[in-house]
């Protein structure tokens, strides 16, 4: 009867798991361009949403300040 029992739940969990719907990445998409923004408040001070030439002094201003590697180990 427990060893009956025992294979009536394996067999339902091993069911269980065909039931499992398929899994799709849905990350962001980038259908506009990175330099329009992403209409949020939280915008960097100097940037100008929508400014390309705006955008790309903003990150040759981060790589300068911070977040170049070669320079803090110098």
């Amino acid at each position: 009867m427990m060893v009956r029992t025992l294979i009536l739940a394996a067999a339902a969990f091993g069911l269980a798991a065909c039931g499992e719907k398929p899994q799709t990445a849905s990350g962001s998409k980038r259908d506009a361009a990175l330099f329009q923004g992403t209409g949020k408040p939280f915008v960097a001070p100097g940037w100008k949403p929508g400014d390309q030439a705006s955008w790309e002094q903003q990150l040759k201003t981060r790589t300068q300040r911070g977040q170049n590697d070669y320079a803090k180990v110098n």
